[in-house]
């Protein structure tokens, strides 16, 4: 692959990821006007639905997590070129959420609904704090080096690429996964919570906490002491109330 296509290849990837997230913030949220959300969409079968929804988590977890892992990745840019290995695993990202989006079942019952305005406006404001936190927090570790346009760019440069470097500041004083604590509030603040919303925001709850056990074990054994240093001082979900010192950490993974 050229170096334009490799570019135009990455920018065309990250602008379907663009669209996507977007529209899977309104998905998780289960607004009423979307086509369809976690609280819409074609009913099926009770137990027929939670297969369909628990083997479209599944397929994402199974994706998101192999495809991050270091060795994977080694034996991955064999086949195809590593300037594009970022991008195409963040294509494959998007087409498998694509996926769960269409293919996700409503299930019927309420867990809870916040009827009160006060109540109610403010689970939506914790939920848009939810989603720009996790925004934030990517532009914190790079967002374009994240989201694979950083590599592509170097390579039409003809730029070598070279590792981000992690810097400790801002949310990461307070918490080692800021991106994931944005997720987890976003997935849970909500006035409305059917049974459907639960299953996903307990599903994805749980993706997220494996995820973060699979990534801190791999950034273990390549940062070792660094890395170590960083979780002592530096609590994993749950932020402190002071921020601590800077310290000279590793990158975070890519996952």
């Amino acid at each position: 692959m050229g170096r334009t296509m490799t570019l135009v290849y990455g920018v065309l990837v990250y602008v379907l990821f663009l669209g996507t997230f977007v529209y899977f913030i309104g998905f998780a949220a289960g607004f009423g006007f979307m086509p369809n959300s976690v609280n819409s969409g074609t009913a099926a079968p009770t137990t027929q639905a939670m297969l369909i929804n628990l083997a479209m988590l599944g397929l994402f977890a199974v994706q998101h997590f192999v495809m991050a892992r270091p060795a994977f990745k080694r034996r991955w840019t064999r086949i195809i070129p590593a300037t594009i290995e970022r991008s195409t695993y963040v294509l494959a990202t998007t087409l498998i959420v694509l996926l769960l989006m269409w293919q996700w079942q409503p299930l019927p019952g309420l867990m809870w609904h916040v009827a009160h305005p006060v109540g109610a406006y403010g689970l939506w404001g914790l939920w848009g704090v939810g989603w720009i936190v996790m925004l934030y927090s990517t532009f914190l570790v790079d967002h374009f080096d994240l989201f694979g346009l950083r590599q592509v760019y170097l390579c039409w440069r003809g730029v070598p690429y070279t590792d981000v470097q992690f810097k400790m500041r801002s949310l990461y004083c307070y918490v080692r996964h800021p991106m994931m604590v944005g997720f987890i509030i976003a997935f849970w603040a909500t006035p409305k919570m059917s049974a459907g919303h639960l299953l996903f925001a307990a599903a994805a709850t749980g993706m997220i906490l494996i995820g973060i056990q699979l990534e801190e074990r791999d950034l273990l054994a390549a940062h070792g002491a660094s890395y170590e240093e960083f979780r002592r001082r530096v609590p994993m979900l749950i932020p402190r109330l002071s921020g601590a010192a800077p310290i000279t950490a590793s990158a975070e993974a890519k996952s």
